[in-house]
């Protein structure tokens, strides 16, 4: 394999730095390799496929570093998840003996039905933390607010009404309603912010999947995106925070138990946690404690990433890891020689 680095540094929050930068670097092969495992079944319309082939290839990336690493988000509970599930222990032998100890949050793709039709914005990711960091959110929805650098987020409540949310973000930003964009995923329940944005005489961007992708958005100024309001998964929410806090970003989170497609479920898999259906707004710094670092690798061609491509001799992907405790930023364009 050979890579190119492009790094930005200086931006986003400062923390002291914990997790060893060679450990970080070795991570983004585990991204690579479950974009490169899923793009082998992009546009054949299994989402299962796609979702199946990259878990495992996540899986044996993972088991190839010598790291003591715990999955805090991930595919689900062992009951349902034979693979990546919640509290599973990964690692090479020697590293889960004397290893760091890492907490991960992982989501092989974002974008499972993105890739299984051949549409963009896919994407591989991870979010590493020491022990202890992450909030071990269960597999149910969250309501989400996110905003770009520069905007304080302390205005917002995830219960303001969506005019007010508008005139907030347009006084922030030093521009007029009519000039925001809002990212939402194309869903039913969203229609109260697509209404409320259109009758700000502001645009709405919707996304078909890819949650994390659209809240990264926010802090993309080429994106186009100033915030992105819905409800999505909550695994997915602790993997954005963790991006957001290295991209200069910002953003709230309640649990939504009874929004979930099953509230029993979900009610039971907050009370397994010792968490209470107590409607407690999580900041990001709550999500993503400490040094973290966020990585990513382009499945299919997007907004943050360009997709893994079949090229003579092999294929290419391209990544970025971000760190919040430097402020770097790194995108790795890496070429992967294949037999075939």
């Amino acid at each position: 394999m050979t890579i190119q680095l492009k790094e930005i540094t200086d931006f986003g929050a400062k923390t002291e730095a914990h997790i060893d930068r060679a450990v970080a670097l070795d991570m983004v092969r585990v991204t690579e390799a479950a974009a490169r495992a899923a793009a082998r079944h992009a546009g054949r319309g299994d989402k299962n496929e796609v979702d199946g082939a990259a878990v495992a290839a996540m899986r044996r990336a993972l088991n190839g570093l010598d790291i003591n690493a715990t999955v805090v988000i991930g595919e689900g509970d062992k009951d349902d998840a034979p693979e990546l599930y919640v509290g599973e222990v990964l690692g090479s032998e020697v590293g889960r003996k004397h290893g760091p100890a890492l907490d991960i949050a992982v989501d092989p793709v974002d974008g499972t039905k993105l890739t299984a039709n051949g549409l963009e914005n896919a994407l591989a990711v991870m979010a590493i933390a020491e022990r202890g960091h992450f909030l071990q959110a269960p597999d149910i929805y969250m309501d989400k607010l996110v905003v770009g650098p520069g905007m304080d987020i302390s205005a917002y409540t995830l219960d303001m009404p969506m005019a007010d949310i508008m005139e907030t973000a347009a006084k922030q930003k030093g521009v007029k309603k009519e000039h925001l964009v809002v990212c939402t995923l194309d869903r039913l329940r969203h229609d109260y912010v697509v209404d409320g944005v259109r009758e700000a005489g502001a645009s709405v961007r919707l996304l078909t999947d890819g949650d994390i992708a659209g809240g990264l958005a926010c802090s993309m100024p080429e994106s186009g995106i100033d915030l992105f309001i819905g409800t999505g998964g909550a695994p997915e929410g602790v993997v954005t925070a963790a991006a957001l806090k290295c991209m200069g970003g910002d953003m709230l989170g309640r649990l939504n138990p009874r929004g979930s497609r099953d509230s029993e479920h979900a009610l039971a898999a907050m009370a397994e946690l010792g968490m209470e259906d107590d409607g407690k707004t999580y900041t990001m710094e709550e999500m993503a404690q400490g040094e973290v670092i966020f990585l990513a690798t382009g499945v299919t061609d997007g907004t943050l990433l360009k997709g893994v491509k079949r090229v003579a001799g092999g294929e290419t992907t391209q990544s970025v890891m971000m760190r919040s405790a430097t402020g770097t930023i790194r995108w790795i364009d890496a070429f992967h020689k294949t037999d075939a």
